[in-house]
């Protein structure tokens, strides 16, 4: 209902053989591109702002290039890039050259692939911001490609670390602060080696030794553990050693698969699945804390780093971004779909032969399946204890029986996203008119005054879009009464670690919770967590608690959702009763048992800087700065 801007998504590949064995066996020396271009295209619902792709090759010469790199910015981003690289590949005429060309000189066409797809969660934007970032260096073994799916809440800290060692970073973002801080720890492993073999080895031999014996493991050991967040960071140094790394909770999603001719990392499973046609058991889950290494030789190893956590693989993963193509994901949808029948039936008060159920396309269509599935035996039920009722006095009839047994549940697709109206280019209400025409509706459907609409949506974060567009369109088919349904938990908190939802003032829920404070005569709350969130923010991490949560302590999610309810209608111009229905945690944790995560639904999160962050939001909320609200 209400597109959340997510994390990104990366894809890398390590082709294990020379160039020369995929064209025989494949037919093209474009084998490797051509599979980046897949993972990228179907993760393309992971980051529509920008990509951007690397590619290293191991056997070029000295003076001709080995480190590509093509970004875009746009949701054709990943069009575009290709559309380039094919355009530089055909004005080589490779067709033309041999093996060897090939493979020392041919653009885009080497051993090492990266891909990345951005969604920005800092504000930031522009092809500078588009990774995969690049740090160059007349040394192959320090050239250093990087590029990842993260957000780090401590960014401050690690940015004052590199520049009290001297460094001068150009930008201050979070991806240029890792980037010159693993630059830092790969120069001094460059030294390491150098140091070892100095002695006993002259130039170029002692160059080439430094190139073979480079061990990623090194650099990340010196790095990772100062990083606090959600992560998956994926490297590439300019003579052939690649990794990836995911972080010790689990946070950030990471895949792989590799067998004798490539290694594959990417965000999702199915992606790999789908591009290589390989089964499911094939494509292991990198493991919290550990890192895929695979060296300028080609040897693999999965190793860990910062060590296996606490799980708290993130559960808006499941429930939204992830392609629901993914087996266990399937499954977990419908069951959040199932869990909310009671609360469903309730509201309607159990008269399903007046309700019509539906869904706001198109990513909550399997938590719809799964709620439609429960509803119809619910109605199974309800027609079994009529006909033992009806045989038990004896009025069972073969009418009766058919008039019974030919109720069915009334699923229609209510609501179509026609059309993308360019709603930003208006202003105040002609903007909000427009937008409560992004969807249209089936008329003839409901039975005027009499029906209840039911429709289920994934999240309902903002409101916007309900109030806005979702409301007054269902209104235009005058139901008795319309229930809004969403398969996820109320989102009360900010994400720190890649999902766009960071201020506290965006967020229905927490809108509620203050009014509801005020409307009760407890509007001190809201004063006394400001006074405690400042007063944590010297402490050290090991001290700090998230004081927001006093804010909706004194109520139930039942009261706050009676709340939004009556903040979305106010205006008086929906005719129709209204009720809102959120999954409870208990049901989203029943469903979604693997990726327990649940920060921006329960403020508990899983690393010292997004409590940190949360209270600052807080603080900047209750301050009135132009960006919390």
């Amino acid at each position: 209902m209400e597109p959340l801007k997510h994390e990104c998504g990366v894809a890398m590949i390590r082709l294990l053989k020379p160039l020369e064995y995929y064209k025989k066996k494949y037919g093209t020396y474009l084998y490797g591109i051509n599979k980046l271009y897949l993972l990228m295209e179907k993760q393309h619902n992971r980051g529509q702002e920008g990509a951007g792709i690397g590619v290293v090759k191991k056997h070029a010469e000295p003076g001709q290039e080995y480190v590509f790199r093509e970004r875009a910015l746009g949701s054709s981003a990943i069009q575009e890039i290709f559309d380039n690289v094919r355009r530089s590949v055909s004005q080589a005429d490779i067709d033309s050259h041999d093996a060897e060309w090939i493979e020392s000189e041919a653009p885009f066409l080497g051993e090492i692939y990266m891909g990345h797809l951005r969604y920005s969660t800092t504000g930031k934007s522009g092809i500078s911001y588009v990774h995969p970032f690049l740090r160059r260096n007349n040394w192959r073994s320090r050239n250093l490609l990087m590029c990842g799916n993260f957000n780090m809440t401590n960014v401050d800290d690690v940015f004052k670390s590199i520049v009290a060692r001297g460094q001068h970073p150009r930008l201050y973002s979070d991806t240029i602060v890792l980037l010159e801080q693993l630059g830092d720890a790969l120069d001094k492993e460059n030294h390491r080696v150098y140091r070892k073999y100095r002695d006993t080895l002259v130039d170029p031999q002692l160059g080439l030794a430094i190139e073979e014996n480079i061990d990623l493991r090194n650099v990340l050991e010196a790095a990772a553990p100062t990083w606090d967040g959600g992560f998956v960071i994926c490297a590439a140094t300019g003579s052939g050693d690649m990794m990836a790394l995911r972080d010790s909770k689990g946070i950030r999603p990471a895949f792989y698969y590799y067998d004798d001719e490539i290694v594959v990392v990417a965000s999702e499973r199915p992606v790999i699945q789908t591009t290589l046609n390989v089964p499911r058991a094939a494509v292991r889950e990198l493991t919290p804390g550990s890192a895929i290494i695979v060296t300028k030789q080609g040897e693999i190893t999965v190793t860990d780093i910062l060590g296996e956590k606490e799980n708290q693989r993130c559960s808006f993963e499941r429930i939204y971004f992830s392609r629901g193509s993914d087996a266990d994901i399937y499954r977990e949808r419908k069951q959040l779909g199932r869990n909310i029948v009671p609360a469903v039936m309730k509201s309607i008060g159990n008269d399903l032969a007046h309700s019509v159920f539906s869904f706001i396309p198109n990513t909550a269509e399997v938590a719809f399946i799964g709620m439609v599935t429960e509803l119809e035996k619910q109605m199974n039920h309800i027609k079994q204890e009529e006909i033992l009722a009806a045989s038990s006095d004896g009025t069972l009839s073969p009418q009766r029986l058919d008039e019974i047994m030919s109720r069915n549940l009334r699923v229609e697709k209510v609501a179509i996203k026609d059309i993308k109206l360019r709603t930003f280019i208006a202003e105040g209400e002609s903007r909000n008119d427009l937008a409560a025409h992004v969807y249209d509706v089936t008329y003839g459907i409901i039975e005027n005054y009499k029906d209840n609409i039911v429709v289920i949506d994934d999240s309902i974060v903002r409101g916007t879009t309900l109030k806005q567009s979702i409301l007054k369109m269902l209104d235009r088919l005058h139901p008795r009464k319309i229930v809004v349904v969403s398969s996820s938990p109320q989102v009360r908190y900010p994400d720190y670690y890649g999902i766009d939802m960071s201020r506290m003032g965006e967020f229905v829920a927490f809108r509620a919770a203050v009014e509801l404070l005020k409307d009760t005569g407890r509007a001190d709350i809201l004063d006394e967590t400001y006074r405690r969130c400042k007063a944590q923010e010297g402490l050290p991490d090991s001290e700090i608690e998230n004081c927001v949560k006093a804010i909706y302590e004194p109520f139930t999610p039942e009261e706050v959702s009676a709340k939004i309810v009556e903040m979305l209608t106010r205006d008086g111009d929906i005719n129709a009763e209204v009720d809102i229905i959120y999954q409870s945690l208990d049901g989203l944790h029943q469903a979604v048992p693997t990726c327990p995560g649940d920060w921006y639904f329960s403020g508990d999160y899983p690393t010292p800087g997004g409590t940190r962050l949360v209270n600052r939001a807080y603080v900047n909320y209750y301050e009135g700065h132009p960006d919390a609200r």
